[in-house]
């Protein structure tokens, strides 16, 4: 059983168990062992992080566990998510970390590991890591320390590496671009970026103080970045979250375009430059039924992995897949990176756009979105829903009612204490009214 470690490395609100100082520093300790055992040269982890005020705080901490375990350090300050999984593979790091919440508010954090591959640690090493925390193994002599140091050209390296993955002929002159940068981890490597490859920018929320990452801005509030391409006259708005592993897009009327409609556009772009692996792409369980009929119309499979971006990119390492993504906007193009990488989707969006000759909003346009609808219901503390068999009777009696026209899911979120609960269908009153019946009886017996 995981304790500490949730589908996207441990997460909680600072100065509260485990998000704590002390727990950060123990955790150094355990991972510098573990990561390290078998090495026989004095191993480098190199340290990534957003710009919440607690980044300071557990930076400090678990670099004194590292250090204190024999590791060497590299410091890289505020950069995306995806900038931790390239620059680890780039400097040659025996692994990275990234502290970060991603869209969840300042008062929370997070320590996600990757390997030196750059991607996200396996289940077995998290979970011998959790097992080394009750057993915290002896300290190093005093001169077998690790030493910490600041790598000052990191987002000039990430930068120049998302170039890379671009045709090198490609000029983005011309096009007006809003970037929602959600006071987070992108606020200066985004507009600069977009702005190198020749676009107007108009960026927004990109002062961050510590206490305003994702706050009404960002990919999970995208309203004003839709508001501001309306007000601008934009060609196209791009919302990041607060460590910009991932993309929520909006065309020039202000519609938002979701990561199910982003997968599509690029699924299209990919096969009619011979580019797309695996004959489909993988998404997870809350994707749009819209989307696999049009990947069906191109003879492409949609495969469902479970909900999280570990799990997509399992199954894209399984199926041979190059692309795969979520609908709340991670998308990975494993050809370049070995994570979601909001920056990265958004640039192939504008080259997409570029190479089309035409606005994002004809992009993709035989897809048809089905009328879904997400419910959250709020629980005190964690659970197996399943442990209670009627409420695994309600979803089989709203899957019924559904038939074939639709779909329903119920999941616990990987991050929050919250129960999550999807219901899609062709016809929309039949989505609300089915949806809202499910809902509406999860909670009588929750209660019971």
């Amino acid at each position: 059983m995981r304790r500490y470690f949730g589908t996207d490395g441990v997460r909680g609100t600072v100065n509260t168990a485990p998000m704590t100082a002390e727990f950060a520093l123990r955790l150094g300790r355990a991972a510098g062992h573990v990561l390290t055992r078998h090495l026989s040269h004095r191993p480098h982890i190199l340290i990534g992080k957003d710009t919440r005020l607690s980044g300071y705080m557990i930076e400090s901490a678990l670099c004194a566990g590292l250090t204190a375990q024999g590791m060497n350090v590299k410091l890289v300050g505020p950069v995306p998510t995806p900038a931790v999984a390239y620059l680890t593979r780039s400097l040659r790091a025996d692994a990275g970390v990234m502290l970060s919440a991603s869209h969840n508010p300042a008062g929370d954090n997070g320590i996600k590991f990757f390997g030196a591959d750059g991607y996200k640690l396996p289940d077995e090493v998290e979970l011998e890591i959790e097992h080394c925390l009750d057993n915290l193994p002896p300290l190093p002599a005093a001169l077998e320390i690790g030493k910490a140091i600041r790598v000052d050209d990191a987002k000039g390296r990430y930068i120049e590496f998302l170039k890379s993955t671009l045709p090198r002929d490609l000029r983005l002159d011309g096009l007006k671009v809003v970037v929602d940068c959600a006071n987070g981890a992108a606020y200066d490597v985004a507009p600069r970026i977009l702005a190198e490859l020749g676009c107007d920018v108009i960026a927004i929320h990109q002062k961050p103080d510590g206490y305003n990452i994702n706050q009404h801005c960002g990919s999970t509030y995208p309203a004003s970045m839709c508001e501001a391409v309306r007000l601008h006259h934009a060609d196209i708005g791009i919302a990041l979250d607060g460590d910009a592993d991932r993309l929520i897009a909006c065309d020039a009327s202000g519609t938002v375009v979701d990561g199910d409609k982003v997968i599509a556009i690029l699924a299209a772009y990919l096969v009619s430059h011979g580019q797309l692996k695996g004959d489909g792409v993988v998404t997870t369980l809350m994707s749009n039924m819209g989307l696999e009929r049009y990947l069906a119309n191109m003879n492409l499979i949609l495969y469902r992995a479970d909900v999280g971006d570990r799990y997509v990119l399992e199954m894209m390492r399984e199926k041979g897949c190059n692309l795969g993504g979520e609908q709340s906007g991670h998308m990975i193009m494993l050809d370049n990176n070995t994570t979601g990488d909001g920056l990265m989707t958004a640039l192939q969006l504008l080259c997409a756009m570029v190479n089309k000759g035409c606005a994002l909003a004809d992009l993709g346009q035989g897809m048809a979105l089905f009328p879904q609808k997400l419910w959250n219901i709020m629980m005190a503390k964690r659970f197996d829903i399943f442990s209670k068999p009627e409420i695994a009777a309600a979803i089989v009696d709203a899957e019924r009612l559904l038939g074939q026209s639709g779909r329903v899911n119920v999941r616990m979120s990987g991050t929050e204490p919250k129960l999550r609960v999807m219901v899609e269908a062709e016809e929309e009153s039949l989505m609300v009214q089915v949806g809202e019946s499910l809902v509406q009886r999860i909670e009588q017996l929750l209660k019971a």
